[in-house]
């Protein structure tokens, strides 16, 4: 009966100042659904992070750290430190524990988009994801020389569609002053979004990489000496070295024997790297900045219910005459303070609320420019078990701060000593 009655008038009062209550509600609102996005974003990044490559068991480079050959072979940040013979390569292929082998050279760029010099095997064995492959949404994949297929980013960003023509400029960088003027590249395909790096670089052939560089020294072309698409068509070239390459295995328990064989060929300096643990290396170090991201954004609602109590104790002074009517018709302290909980805990619960939902329409909106931005893949799902527990804490800390107001009630209800009950 006192619960309900509490109940009843916490909801009298609640509405009564309702015009206050609404800023302090609306503040918390913002700050829990920062706390709550944040988090979710940290979920999905690293999902989105960890699903980048998967299926493929080595990757094989030039001697260097794992890091920077993750990098620059996933997601094409910075250059490699040397390249890979095609002899050695070609060794590789010969291995009988090595199922299939994704060959790709670096070096070159279009408007900013990393140029990635592969073949069919790359369409057919590389996997993001939860094992997906990748899809054409328009066109079909290069057959010939000069022909080209571009990440669905780059298409949509430089608004590329098949029939295009485009010329590729030497070097890897967003400026160049170098471009393959005499040999240039037909879009004949569109890659489907994956939400990777994939969707951010353009895919020419080995035997492209290779044509477009004939009669070039020391990243200038000679005069005279560069080939036309029409001296190139019926040509073979090729390659003296590529860049690095994927490995997938058959039986996966020989994977680290077959990393460590090839950490230690006699053929050259090699490396090879595990694409997982190099990514969860790679996420370590940047996990610091994601987890004090969330610390201050944990801060902010902690400021949030401060204010809340601010606000209450503010309102307290005005409620004297509340509380003295309150006593006079028989309601005890511990009522009174009972009052103050159960305001502060309503007005954490309706923020709560109104955050998820808030939430809810922000990501379903700003999914689709993240990913055409940015290729962050963010969908929108229930939340998990730590999200829920996030969203719960909100309403148990701001039971724990109403304590603050609802013991200053108590002790000021029990002063005025009208309608004691009895209590002390």
């Amino acid at each position: 009966m006192k619960l309900k009655l509490a109940l009843f008038l916490a909801r009298c009062s609640l509405w009564h100042r309702r015009r206050v209550l609404a800023l302090v509600c609306l503040t918390l609102t913002l700050s829990v659904t920062l706390l709550l996005g944040i988090q979710y974003l940290r979920t999905e990044v690293k999902q989105s992070f960890t699903n980048t490559i998967s299926d493929t068991d080595l990757i094989i480079g030039a001697r260097s750290g794992q890091i920077n050959q993750l990098l620059y072979t996933v997601f094409h940040i910075g250059n490699a430190t040397n390249n890979i013979r095609w002899s050695t390569f070609q060794q590789l292929e010969e291995d009988p524990r090595i199922s299939w082998l994704i060959p790709i050279s670096l070096g070159d760029s279009y408007r900013g988009y990393r140029v990635v010099a592969t073949d069919k095997r790359m369409l057919d064995h590389f996997r993001y994801g939860q094992g997906s492959p990748l899809e054409l949404a328009r066109g079909r994949w290069f057959d010939k020389v000069f022909d080209v297929v571009l990440g669905a980013g780059v298409a949509r960003g430089l608004g590329h569609s098949p029939g295009d023509r485009i010329v590729l400029s030497h070097g890897g960088g967003k400026t160049s002053f170098s471009n393959h003027e005499q040999t240039p590249f037909t879009v004949i395909g569109i890659l489907s979004p994956t939400g990777t790096p994939v969707d951010q670089a353009v895919y020419i052939s080995l035997d492209g990489m290779e044509a477009m560089h004939v009669g070039w020294s020391s990243g200038v072309a000679i005069p005279g000496r560069t080939l036309t698409p029409e001296k190139a068509d019926g040509l073979s070239f090729t390659p003296d070295a590529i860049t690095a390459a994927f490995a997938g295995l058959d039986q996966k328990i020989l994977t680290f024997r077959v990393q460590r064989e090839i950490n230690q060929s006699t053929l050259e300096p090699l490396s090879a790297i595990l694409p997982g643990v190099a990514l969860s290396e790679l996420w370590r170090l940047m996990g610091q900045f994601e987890r004090a991201l969330l610390g201050i954004t944990g801060f902010v609602v902690i400021t949030s219910l401060i204010g809340l109590i601010a606000v209450l104790l503010t309102l307290q002074a005005q409620r004297a005459h509340e509380i003295a009517v309150l006593r006079a018709i028989g309601a005890s302290p511990s009522l009174i303070a009972v009052l103050y909980v159960i305001e502060c805990v309503a007005l954490a619960v309706v923020a709560c609320m109104f955050a998820v939902i808030l939430g809810a329409l922000a990501i379903a909106t700003l999914s689709p420019w993240m990913l055409a931005s940015y290729g962050l893949h963010i969908p929108l799902r229930p939340l998990n078990s730590f999200e829920w527990a996030l969203l719960a804490s909100i309403p148990a800390t701001a039971f724990a701060v109403a304590l603050i107001p609802a013991f200053s009630a108590w002790r000021q209800s029990r002063a005025m000593g009208l309608g004691d009950t009895g209590e002390k």
